[in-house]
């Protein structure tokens, strides 16, 4: 059934992992007997070295000439989204916390998400070429561009973030095993084909371990309890709306510019996703041992999922539509 949706066993992982966080935080805080932060801290290595080993250069070669859907995209991916969030918090700031509103700018901020839009774009018939060098650049884009807008914003709010330091972490953490990885493509890139699998399992339990560690500090440092279902309920319209919102927006310039249908399918599935797989690790660099983590990433992840959801159900149709219809959504 998750398949059906472009959905899989991760999505009920992160349930399971905030669920059991939520019953019993103890094991899995800080110092606590699990050490899971151990996991969560060295296991970003890892991540990111492997995405930098299974990125194929030749792939992001291919799109090189579509620059009109380039520019498109990660003008809507770096400058869209937080003006979108921007103005919403100005009009709505009563309807969440600081921490929330803090979450929600960071899904501004992050970059596009990568498997998933390539995916997407692949199943409604659209350029995946295009989908593969876009995802593949506003990752790379967003090393630095999302700390940087971070800095702003928390500045601009009155919080304080370490930019030199967060950046110095970023080029450690991030930058260099990403690198590292596109240096072993050439020798392991066959090796990680036939092991892809277990790769992402690998990949996918980092992630794990971080939300789970986020949300049991969370938890136990009182965070959720001041906040009751209502807050949920109005992150999951908020996360919703946001993404419908950029999805119209992104049509815009994808017709002003003339954007043929295989184009403009690219340009909007790359330019309204975000990454879960770069957030989530990201945000232990950005926010450190902040005990408000779970509430700052819980936007995140509910855009994850409903942003696959959503995006499914438009792939699915346009897949079915003639080669030759318009784009429709």
């Amino acid at each position: 059934m998750l398949q059906k949706f472009g959905l899989d066993w991760f999505l009920l992982a992160l349930v399971f992992v905030v669920a059991a966080a939520a019953l019993w935080p103890a094991p899995g805080i800080t110092g606590g007997p699990l050490h899971v932060e151990w996991v969560a801290k060295y296991g970003l290595v890892i991540v990111f070295f492997l995405y930098g080993l299974t990125l194929s250069p030749e792939k992001m070669r291919a799109g090189l000439t579509r620059w009109k859907v380039h520019v498109t995209v990660q003008l809507g991916t770096f400058v869209l989204f937080p003006i979108v969030v921007l103005i919403a918090g100005f009009f709505l700031k009563d309807v969440f916390p600081p921490e929330v509103w803090l979450g929600f700018f960071y899904v501004a901020a992050l970059p596009s998400t990568v498997s998933s839009s390539v995916a997407m774009t692949s199943l409604a018939r659209g350029n995946v070429p295009v989908a593969i060098f876009n995802a593949t650049l506003s990752a790379f884009l967003g090393v630095f561009l999302t700390p940087l807008l971070m800095a702003w914003y928390m500045h601009s709010t009155g919080q304080s973030l370490p930019l030199e330091s967060v950046i110095t972490k970023v080029v450690l953490l991030v930058l260099v095993p990403t690198a590292a990885g596109q240096i072993a493509h050439r020798w392991l890139a066959e090796w990680a084909k036939r092991n892809g699998s277990w790769l992402k399992i690998c990949d996918r339990a980092v992630i794990l371990a971080i939300v789970y560690n986020s949300f049991c500090d969370s938890i136990s440092a009182g965070i959720w309890s001041d906040h009751d279902a209502s807050l949920l309920v109005s992150m999951i319209v908020g996360v919703i709306a946001l993404f419908f919102v950029i999805y119209g927006l992104m049509k815009i310039p994808a017709k002003a510019i003339g954007l043929d249908r295989e184009d403009t399918i690219a340009c909007l599935f790359c330019g309204s996703k975000k990454s879960l797989a770069t957030g989530v690790p990201l945000s232990k660099v950005m926010f450190g041992a902040n005990p408000a983590l779970g509430l700052i990433i819980a936007p995140l992840m509910l855009f994850h999922f409903f942003q696959l959801l959503i995006v499914s159900v438009i792939a699915n149709r346009l897949a079915r539509d003639p080669i030759a219809a318009p784009v429709k959504a």
